[in-house]
């Protein structure tokens, strides 16, 4: 087996944002008209908090997929999920230095589709024999006007971790209802300063959105492709008023978590340095790395009424193979090895993934009670962003981070701000047609 990681830099963050800036919106990503049986196969996946379960994971599918396929071999980059739609977009214009497969979100499919990035695997994936058993939610996640451009790779919803010894220390309950939670975060804080009461992230939008949506407030409005901003709504401003309450001294300080995504909160977490967090089943494995190991619990996320759970985003990620690979056979396969029911499970031992398979899925569940809480989160109301290829373009220009990040810094207020993104966003509809 010939197998390359290659760790990407964030030093390289400012080069990449050059030059995606400078690449053209298309390029030459037609279709390949070749499809080689032999030779090296890129693969691009995401870098986790801790990563080496995964890589190990990876390895193990990467030396038998090499076996099977003569001539054949891998090389897997991780990139930062930060910086994914620069590195994926500058891939789209420059096939000749692209990728062959990649790990993408669920939320970027109507974009990449759009960009013309991803190749129709409907064919290949309909002849797939796992692919029947695969929860109807996460094949929605990969389809687009009834095309299939990928297979899912895992879903993920996010819940409530908190310390149980810093609970049991100071005497707290578990919150129930949101306005409990800050208080129990602002508690925390003033018993013990050198925490974080409840990481937070000016950065973390899908750590942000439970709070919107608890509240009665929506990202966006419309179907079908025509979508309008609502995060400029009454009750939006409600949920957005609540989650920016959380930055502050008398909790996250906002010089310091104003620029927090959400595995800075999860490292915060998991290194001791917060009472609290909103962090994904697959945040396991790094807080299980972690100086919290054994003194730690999950929940759901409390709702605004006592006993309610948030609406949690719906994430998770899928494996394409992208349109223009010259080895799309190869590429096809590697796919199906990369999101198959074992490598799932896997997956799920390994980082805490949740498989995409109900049948999987069930079984990780009788295996491993930690999943329960994100059990119950997905059997309640989710939520999902807005299926428009404009979300890939409001999601990369950060418009609702600099919105959070205005509010807590003082920039503007929460009724300005909130008018500020939904212009940004109703033009970014716009333009998406």
């Amino acid at each position: 087996m010939k197998l390359s990681v290659r760790m990407a830099s964030l030093l390289v963050v400012p080069a990449l944002l050059a030059g995606a800036a400078c690449a053209p919106s298309t390029s030459d990503n037609s279709a390949s008209t070749e499809d080689e049986k032999t030779g090296t196969l890129r693969v691009w996946l995401f870098q986790e908090v801790n990563n080496q379960p995964k890589e190990q994971v990876v390895e193990s599918v990467v030396a038998e997929f090499e076996k099977t396929h003569e001539g054949a071999e891998v090389s897997v980059e991780y990139i930062p999920v930060e910086t994914r739609a620069q590195r994926i977009k500058a891939a789209f214009n420059d096939p000749k230095s692209a990728p062959d497969v990649i790990e993408y979100g669920n939320t970027d499919t109507a974009g990449y589709v759009k960009d013309g990035g991803l190749a129709d695997i409907t064919a290949e994936f309909d002849a797939w024999d796992e692919a029947k058993d695969a929860d109807p939610t996460a094949r929605q996640s990969v389809t687009v006007d009834g095309k299939v451009y990928g297979a899912p790779f895992f879903v993920g919803v996010r819940a409530l971790y908190y310390r149980t010894d810093v609970f049991e220390e100071l005497g707290l309950e578990v919150p129930k209802t949101q306005a409990e939670l800050i208080t129990t975060a602002k508690k925390i804080r003033e018993e013990k300063p050198d925490l974080y009461g409840l990481a937070v992230g000016g950065a973390y939008t899908y750590g942000a959105m439970p709070f919107i949506w608890a509240n009665g407030g929506e990202i966006a409005t419309g179907k079908d492709g025509s979508f309008a901003s609502a995060i400029d709504s009454a009750a939006a401003q409600k949920g957005i008023e609540a989650y920016t309450s959380l930055f502050g001294d008398d909790n996250c300080p906002a010089a310091k978590c104003a620029g927090f995504g959400g595995n800075d909160t999860v490292t915060a977490f998991a290194s001791g340095k917060a009472g609290m967090a909103i962090g994904g089943d697959f945040s396991h494995q790094a807080v299980e790395a972690g100086a919290v190991k054994g003194k730690y619990a999950v929940v759901p996320l409390p709702g605004v009424e006592s006993g309610s759970i948030a609406p949690a985003f719906a994430g998770g990620n899928n494996i394409g193979v992208l349109k223009s690979t010259s080895k799309r056979t190869l590429a096809v396969d590697l796919m199906q090895e990369l999101a198959s029911k074992q490598t799932q499970g896997q997956l799920f031992d390994a980082m805490g993934f949740l498989p995409t398979y109900a049948d999987v899925r069930d079984e990780a569940a009788a295996k491993d009670s930690f999943i329960e809480p994100f059990v119950q989160t997905l059997a309640a109301e989710t939520k999902f962003v807005p299926a428009s290829p404009a979300w890939a373009e409001i999601d990369a220009s950060q418009v609702l981070p600099t919105m959070f990040q205005e509010i807590v810094s003082g920039k503007n207020d929460v009724k300005g701000a909130a008018a500020d993104a939904a212009d940004k966003m109703d033009a970014s509809f716009a333009s998406a047609g």
